[in-house]
C-alpha cells in the first residue's frame, strides 16, 4: 500500500529546513505543572506542546497520569502560548476523549504500536476524524509493525501522520534505555519518504545527561524534528524524572544542536563529495564481486559435504572465522562488532547457498 500522507500544519516540515520541535512534560500532572511548564517553553523555540494524561506503566503502582480530567489543563496551557497540543492515545475511549477537546495532535506510544488489535480500534475510532496523527515505532524493531501501523491509520482516513523513533528494547551498551538502532527509521523514511521523522532522544537515553549527544546525532541523520520531554521542576516529576529537562536547560539544549541539510550550495564541495563518491562506488562493486565469488566456493564446499554426508553447519570452522576476521578486523581500525555482524550475515547467506 503506498501511503496518502498530507504534509500540513502542525506536523508539516518547515520551509526553511528548522526541525519540528515537541516539547513538554511526560505527564500531565496539575493544572499548575503544565501551564507552568508551557510558559516557560514558551521563551524557546517549541511547536507542539506535548504531556500524556494516560501513562502506561509497567508496574501497577506507578503514576498512570491524571486520566481525561488533565486534557483540558493541557489544552488551556497550549492556548496560553498560542501552540497545538498533542498527548498519546491507547483505547478508543481515549481517542473520543480527546477529540472531544479538540487535542490537536494524537501519538500511538510504542506498546501499543506493537499490537494490531490495539492499533486497529484506535484506527476505527479515529474513521473520518481530521486530526493529526504521531506513531512511536514498536518495542521491537520490526518495521512491518510500524508500517502497518500507518497503514491502518491511512486507511481509516487518517492523512496528516508522522513517525516518532524512541529506541528499541533490544538490550545493548552505552548506558541508553533504548536502543536506537537507527537503520529502522532510516529504513523507514526510504520508504515512506514523505512521512515527517521526529526522534524521542528522552525515550532512547531514559537520563538528560545523554540527550545531547542523540539529538544532535539524529539532526545529522536528516530526522525531522525532535520531541523533548521538559518539566518545570524535573527533580519531582511524577514520572520519568530523570530524563525530562528543564525549560531552560530545553532551550540551551536547543541552541546548541546543529541541524544539517542534504544539499548544499557549494561547488567546490560538491565536486569533492563527487570525487570520493566514485571511489567508494569502485570499491563496493569490488566487493559485490568478491562476494558472489565467495558463494560459488561455498556452493562448491557445501557439495562436498553433502557428499560425505557432514554437517553443513561447522562450529568450529566458525568460530575461527569470526575470531580472525575480527581480529583482521581491528588492524582497519573497524570495530569487533561491527566485523561480527558482517560476517554472521555472510555466514546466514553461506548457510543458504550450501542447502540448495
Amino acid at each position: 500500500m503506498v501511503l496518502s500522507i498530507q504534509r500540513e500544519a502542525p506536523l508539516k516540515p518547515k520551509k526553511d529546513g528548522s526541525p519540528i520541535l515537541i516539547a513538554g512534560p511526560c505527564g500531565v500532572e496539575s493544572k499548575a505543572q503544565v501551564m507552568e511548564t508551557a510558559m516557560a517553553l514558551g521563551k524557546y523555540p517549541v511547536d507542539i506542546l506535548r504531556g500524556g494524561v494516560w501513562k502506561p506503566r509497567t508496574r501497577p503502582d506507578a503514576f498512570e497520569g491524571v486520566g481525561g480530567k488533565g486534557l483540558a489543563w493541557l489544552k488551556r496551557a497550549g492556548e496560553a502560548v498560542g501552540l497545538p497540543v498533542a498527548t498519546e492515545v491507547a483505547t478508543p475511549n481515549h481517542v473520543e476523549m480527546c477529540l472531544s477537546h479538540e487535542i490537536d495532535v494524537l501519538w500511538i506510544g510504542a506498546r501499543t504500536a506493537a499490537n494490531p488489535f490495539s492499533v486497529q480500534a484506535i484506527a476505527d475510532a479515529l474513521q473520518g476524524a481530521d486530526v493529526a496523527v504521531m506513531v512511536k515505532n514498536p518495542v521491537s524493531p520490526d518495521i512491518g509493525l510500524w508500517i502497518g501501523a500507518f497503514e491502518r491509520l491511512n486507511k481509516a482516513g487518517i492523512k496528516k501522520l508522522a513517525a516518532i523513533h524512541r529506541g528499541f528494547s533490544v538490550g545493548g551498551g552505552g548506558g541508553l534505555r533504548n536502543q536506537p538502532v537507527w537503520r529502522i527509521p532510516i529504513e523507514l523514511k526510504r520508504r515512506v519518504p514523505k512521512i515527517p521523522l521526529v526522534c524521542d532522544p528522552s525515550h532512547i537515553c531514559g537520563s538528560r545527561k545523554l540527550i545531547k549527544r542523540v539529538a544532535q546525532e539524529a539532526y545529522d541523520l536528516m530526522f525531522d524534528g525532535l520531541m523533548i520531554e521538559s518539566h518545570i521542576n524535573p527533580d519531582v516529576a511524577l514520572s520519568d524524572s530523570a530524563q525530562q529537562l528543564s525549560p531552560d536547560a530545553y532551550g540551551k539544549l536547543i541552541a546548541s544542536l546543529e541541524p544539517k541539510r542534504e544539499l548544499v550550495d557549494d561547488a567546490d564541495f560538491q565536486k569533492e563529495l563527487s570525487v570520493l563518491r566514485e571511489k567508494i562506488d569502485h570499491i563496493d562493486d569490488k566487493l559485490v564481486h568478491l562476494l558472489g565469488e565467495r558463494m560459488r566456493i561455498v556452493e562448491e564446499i557445501g557439495e562436498r559435504k553433502k557428499r560425505s554426508k557432514a554437517s553443513v553447519f561447522q562450529p568450529s570452522r566458525w568460530e575461527e572465522i569470526l575470531e580472525n576476521r575480527v581480529e583482521h578486523g581491528k588492524t582497519e581500525s573497524l570495530s569487533a562488532d561491527f566485523i561480527t555482524k558482517v560476517y554472521q550475515l555472510v555466514h546466514e547467506e553461506a548457510v543458504r547457498h550450501q542447502e540448495k
